[in-house]
Order: structure tokens, then C-alpha cells, then sequence
């Protein structure tokens, strides 16, 4: 059976959420056992988001294979339960590139080279060289921007042109506002995206309605009649309690049925042990019986989606371990000085300290360490975090007073923190870092590390072009800092732990593997750290 497609569009606005719906529809196919993978367009001229900033973008997502792509591949991953790869993310720089490069080598002669057909057939050939070789039943491909941007519009024609080639569903994801002052749902904005989307010469099958309360009957009626398409088709998406609940609802009013008939797959009845799996862990993060408060310390807390993957893992532990998490977003710009304000730390029964580049906020991060470990509030650091909990140990329990990254202050004394030997000659930027599944040795049974992963090797996601100092290992160890976790070779620290308590930094990224039904090991250790901090504060 050759590959069903689906492509998804978003109109009027951004942010509407047109990863999750995409990693919904994986799921739901999931659900039934198809094979289902997706393809991601942005239309920006980076190669990659690995340059870009995260206050602009949101965090980068890394993933096995050294690629950094937009966060939405996280959301796939997260729903999917399963590693993506690098050639799954389309970008405008990716495709004009390589016609560029293609018309240089004379890949055109003779030709004009053109938006059309050259570019749209760029981005159709690699669309279908994703399908042959992968051979999903379905790839849904997610259009990245809004409908009538610029940006995008030759990748929408791209589509168009690919429905003329293959089966293609196309789905329109747009938003209903309900305006305070009537109560009504107004249907107008989404009959102008819809209009858009027929000038681009695209009538989509499905209408997906974002909107903070349920989809009216008499607002389906109405979008139904203007879109010419039965009411059923027109799918609501209203908030909810939990993201990870919006493929059960969708479910639940057909959607997936519907879906798969028009794909034309071959009938498959729904896995249950899967949906039912799936179920109970949507129970357990809407209504746990446990609640504790974890802070998440960081540089870009302005914008949430900057840490997007560390709310997630939290959310994933809170579900394996019955807990909701109250999470309090510290700005660690906020606690440079060290007679600041840290009661709202030592109100937290777990601290994240996350990644970042720069040095903004460092000593604020440093001083919320210190605060953490002198209180005993359970603290993961991650990348950045780790690098600095090695340096807020040097100072306090080392004497090295000056101790810093040489990222920060090249002139210190005690670089805890220095650069990678393989990236100081590097001079571009973009992919350079280290980058992508690493494996890491865990040799010493009584760590945390080990009592989290439970094996002695272990892959995580890496992206940074520091490393601890291998010069200060022995001293540190002496002050009773652990160094739980190496390289392979030996050559890298990956883990650090405090003496006592639960305090554990890790140079990799364990968020980016964190799955909603497979919970990044660190993750679930510290979120069982803070619920016995919790109940030891209750006693």
C-alpha cells in the first residue's frame, strides 16, 4: 500500500497549536497500529533553529542523530514514543539551498530557475523520498506559519501540487473567538481563512476549531454550511486539562474514523491495551493523588516555550508517580546578589536548574544552587545547571573562591568550566556543538545516577561546547563532590552529585527523550526526592 498523506495548515494566527494537533493524529493512528510519521516545514532561512534565539523561537529540540529542529519534533516524540529524525524537518534554507546548489553545479541548464516549478519541486521530491524510504502508511505533514504569509506559500502550492500525485487529506486548523461582550462564537475569522485557503486552491476535508470552550452546535452548522462540508467534519478543540488528552477527544467525536476512511487505509481495529495505557496516564496527570511544587530555574523564563521539554518531563514523572506538579518559574537573572530573596526557593520541594548560553543570570543560578544545597531541596542540573553546581561547589566546599566557566570569566583562577578541546577551532556556528546521543558510563552503584537509570551505560541527548576541567577532578572529589558518570573514554564527566542530599547535575539533555509513557529516568528521581522532601516538611 503506497503512503497516505495528510497536511496541516493553520490560519489567521500562530501558536494555535498546530504540533499538537499533528502529534494527535499520530497518535490516534497509533492507536490503531498504522505507522504514522511527521514532516515539519518552517519556512525561516536558517539551515536550522540552532542559531536562533530562544526568546524568539523557543528551545531548540535536539535530536539522536546531531539534529537540531523545532520544538514541535518534541511534541511528536513525546506522543509518538519513538526517536524522529533529522531529515523529517523541511526548512526554507534547507530548499532554497539546495536548488541554489543544484543550478551551480548545472543541475538547470538551460532553465530559468523558478519558485515554480523548481522549488515546489524540490520540496515534493523530498517528501516522497521521506515516504519511499521510510515507508510510513501515513506521513502528516505540518505546514509551519499561517495561511496568506509569505513564507509559506510555495510550500502550500507544494501541496497542492502533491494532492494532484497522491492521496492527501488536507486539515485546517483556525481559531474561534467568543467575544465577552455577546458570549457568541464568532465564526467570521475562520470563514476568512477558509477563503484564503480556497484561493490557494485547497479545500480542506477537516476544519479544526481552537477555542476555550466547547464548539456550538449552531457554530458547526454554520461553519458546515459555508464550508460546504458535513458538520461532523468540522472537529472541536477546545482547552483542555492536559494536551495528552486532545487524541481521546478527538476520538471521541469520531474524528479518528472519519480520518482513516478517508485516508483509505486498510481497516484495522483499535489496539486497546495501547489506548487503555494511554488513558491511565492522562487519569493520573488530571487527577493525581499526590501534589508537590517544583521550581525551574532559568535565563529565558520570559518565554515558557524556552524550557517546553523540561515542563514536559515533569509532567511525564508526575504521571508515573502520581503527583501533580505545581511549577513555579524562577528567573535566575532575579538572585544575582546573594542577600536577595530566596524564600520562594526554599518554599520548593525540587529546583531544575536548566541549560543556556551566557553569562546573564549565572551567578543567580549559582546562588539558587547554594541555596538548594544548603537546605536540602532536592536539585537537578541540566548542561548549564550542571556546569554550575561543579562551580557553586568549588566556591563553597573547595575554597576556590574565583572558581568559574571560562565561558563567563576567562580571567578566573579556577576554571571549573572550560571548552571542549574539539571545539576550539570551530568557527562557524550552526551544528557545531556537540550534539545528539552520547553514551555515558555509570560506574558506582550506590549513585543517584545508577538508582535512576539502572544500568551502567546510558545514552542522553547532549548540545554545548563545555566541559568540566578534568584538572580540578581530584580536588573536587576530595571536598566530596561524586563524579557518577564519564565518557566511554573516560575523557568527559557527565554526572556530578553533591556529597549529601539529592543533588545531581548531568551535561546532557534528559528532558529531550522524556516520553509520556516511557518519563526520563532523572526526572521521576527527583520528583520522588521532592515528595519525601515534601512529607518530611509535613512531619
Amino acid at each position: 500500500m503506497s503512503t497516505k498523506y495528510i497536511v496541516v495548515l493553520g490560519s489567521l494566527m500562530s501558536g494555535l497549536g498546530k504540533g499538537v494537533v499533528t502529534a494527535s493524529m499520530l497518535k490516534m493512528l497509533d492507536f490503531y497500529d498504522y505507522k504514522a510519521l511527521p514532516v515539519k516545514f518552517d519556512g525561516y532561512l536558517n539551515f536550522d533553529c540552532g542559531t536562533m534565539n530562544p526568546y524568539q523561537h523557543g528551545e531548540v529540540f535536539v535530536l539522536d542523530d546531531r539534529s537540531e529542529v523545532d520544538m514541535d519534533f518534541g511534541i511528536y516524540e513525546r506522543f509518538l514514543n519513538k526517536s524522529l529524525t533529522g531529515d523529517l524537518s523541511l526548512t526554507g534554507g534547507k530548499l532554497f539551498g539546495s536548488v541554489i546548489a543544484k543550478e551551480r553545479a548545472g543541475g538547470y541548464l538551460g532553465e530559468t530557475v523558478q519558485i515554480i516549478p523548481h522549488l515546489t519541486n524540490e520540496i515534493i521530491s523530498r517528501v516522497e523520498k521521506i515516504a519511499e524510504s521510510k515507508k510510513p502508511d501515513v506521513l502528516i505533514i505540518e505546514t509551519g506559519g499561517t495561511v496568506g504569509d509569505i513564507e509559506n506559500s510555495y510550500f502550500i502550492e507544494a501541496m497542492r501540487q502533491l494532492s494532484l500525485k497522491h492521496d492527501v487529506v488536507f486539515i485546517n486548523l483556525t481559531y474561534l473567538p467568543t467575544l465577552d461582550v455577546v458570549g457568541e462564537q464568532k465564526t467570521k475569522p475562520a470563514q476568512i481563512g477558509f477563503r484564503l485557503l480556497l484561493e490557494d486552491g485547497i479545500r480542506p476535508n477537516f476544519i479544526i476549531c481552537r477555542s476555550s470552550s466547547k464548539l456550538l452546535e449552531s457554530t458547526k452548522e454554520k461553519l458546515a454550511l459555508f464550508a460546504n462540508i458535513s458538520k461532523d467534519r468540522i472537529i472541536d478543540d477546545k482547552d483542555q486539562e492536559t494536551l495528552y488528552n486532545i487524541p481521546l477527544h478527538f476520538m471521541d467525536m469520531g474524528f479518528d474514523r472519519l480520518l482513516i476512511k478517508d485516508l483509505g487505509l486498510r481497516p484495522h481495529a483499535r489496539n486497546l491495551s495501547k489506548v487503555n495505557s494511554w488513558k491511565s496516564n492522562v487519569k493520573r496527570t488530571i487527577s493525581p493523588s499526590g501534589r508537590i511544587k517544583v521550581g525551574i530555574v532559568g535565563k529565558y523564563t520570559n518565554l515558557r516555550d524556552s524550557y517546553a521539554s523540561v515542563k514536559e518531563a515533569l509532567i511525564h514523572a508526575g504521571a508515573r508517580t502520581d503527583t501533580r506538579i505545581d511549577l513555579t518559574w524562577i528567573e535566575s537573572s532575579g538572585y544575582e546578589r546573594p542577600d536577595n530573596d530566596f524564600s520562594i526557593v526554599d518554599d520548593m520541594d525540587g529546583i531544575v536548574v536548566t541549560g543556556g548560553f551566557g553569562t546573564r543570570g549565572t551567578e543567580g543560578m549559582i546562588n539558587i544552587i547554594r541555596r538548594s544545597r544548603e537546605k536540602g531541596i532536592p536539585c537537578l542540573g541540566i548542561c548549564l545547571g550542571m556546569q554550575l553546581m561543579a562551580v557553586e561547589y568549588a566556591r563553597s566546599m573547595a575554597g576556590l573562591h574565583d572558581a568559574n566557566s571560562s565561558e563567563f570569566n576567562p580571567k578566573s583562577k579556577h576554571k571549573i568550566i572550560v571548552m571542549l578541546d574539539s571545539q576550539r577551532h570551530i568557527t562557524e556556528k550552526g551544528g557545531t556543538m556537540r550534539l545528539g546521543a552520547q553514551d555515558c558510563m555509570l560506574p558506582d552503584s550506590n549513585s543517584i545516577a545508577y538508582h535512576s537509570y539502572k544500568s551502567r551505560v546510558v545514552s542522553e541527548r547532549h548540545r554545548h561546547r563545555y566541559e568540566f576541567n578534568n584538572a580540578y577532578r581530584d580536588i573536587l572529589k576530595k571536598r566530596g563532590l561524586k563524579l557518577t558518570g564519564m565518557t566511554r573514554d573516560r575523557k568527559l564527566v557527565e554526572f556530578v552529585e553533591w556529597g549529601d542530599g539529592f543533588g545531581i547535575g548531568t551535561q546532557s539533555h534528559p528532558e529531550l527523550k522524556s516520553r509520556f509513557e516511557a518519563p526520563a529516568p532523572l526526572f521521576v528521581s527527583l520528583v520522588e526526592a521532592a515528595i519525601a522532601h515534601f512529607k518530611s516538611r509535613a512531619t
